[in-house]
């Protein structure tokens, strides 16, 4: 069985990962850089970057062409201290950042950000990596996710991923909320920030129906007692600041039911990081079918 934190070789990326190695030997300025540029050169021209999403060429690697970043409704201020979605109008609290949700129904952690709504750009982004193997998708959401939540980076003791049953994990053989997390890690330490991953401390202890067609109260009773830390993990846990990591915050109702159970065995505060956040316009609209988790 496949660990939570161990990210299997993505299919079909070989020119990436001899580029990431000829990164890597640059960095080190190993002996004969000038014949491994030369043969970085050669490989461009036999297999140019492309967009991550959409396989256009690019001038360089691992990122988005202006096509599909333009796609992309990123978050921006001001928007909600608690739940990070964005403040509009209908707000009654925007002069304190509280949105109406937050208000109505306040989360179990203290504060969450996301780099993105969800839309059909983002979409494409988080079910190519969820379903499709599509790992090289995670550092350009990372990167994101850092860009949104350095705030909260900064001031968190560890990262820790939502978990997969093992039996889903089986299936899937990765755990796309462990592949973000561990994607974020190694951005931070390019920029001199060492923050560890945590993805002993929090199991799934029972299997969950799928979320697709639940509704919101649905979601929450079917998450209740989901999660666990094991009691040997406790002191680990105790008076630390906690960044619960995930790939779309929908309902919240996953999030929640983590939330519980690390504040259950000691976190001091637990704030949640996303890559997308599914707009909830209406308060009470229906969330997106397409959304699992």
């Amino acid at each position: 069985m496949p660990a939570e934190g161990r990210v299997p070789e993505a299919p079909d990326r070989k020119r990436r990962g001899l580029a990431e190695i000829l990164r890597l030997w640059r960095q080190a300025r190993l002996p004969g850089w000038g014949a491994i540029r030369l043969g970085r050169t050669f490989l461009d021209l036999a297999l140019p970057p492309t967009c991550t999403v959409c396989g256009r060429v690019m001038a360089e690697t691992g990122g988005l062409c202006p096509s599909c970043w333009r796609e992309l409704h990123f978050i921006t201020p001001p928007v909600c201290q608690r739940t990070g979605e964005p403040l509009t109008g209908r707000d009654g609290m925007a002069a304190e950042l509280l949105s109406t949700r937050a208000l109505a129904e306040p989360p179990a952690f203290d504060s969450a950000r996301a780099a993105v709504l969800f839309n059909e750009m983002a979409q494409r982004m988080v079910h190519g990596l969820k379903y499709a193997d599509r790992l090289d998708m995670a550092r350009p959401m990372a990167r994101l996710m850092v860009q949104a939540g350095l705030s909260l980076l900064r001031e968190a003791d560890m990262m820790v991923p939502v978990p997969l049953h093992p039996a889903r994990l089986w299936r899937r053989r990765f755990n796309q909320a462990a592949v973000l997390a561990r994607s974020i890690q190694s951005l931070l330490e390019d920029g001199g920030l060492s923050l560890p991953v945590r993805t002993d401390l929090l199991r799934r202890r029972r299997m969950t129906r799928s979320q697709t067609r639940l509704s919101k109260a649905q979601r929450r009773a079917n998450m209740e007692g989901a999660f666990i830390v094991p009691q040997a993990a406790w002191a680990g846990l105790e008076g630390r600041t906690v960044l619960l990591v995930d790939d779309v915050y929908t309902t919240g109702a996953t999030l929640d039911a983590c939330v519980r159970a690390l504040r259950k065995s000691g976190a001091r505060r637990v704030d949640v990081l996303t890559f997308a956040h599914v707009p909830d316009v209406e308060f009470t609209a229906p969330v997106s079918s397409s959304l699992g988790e």
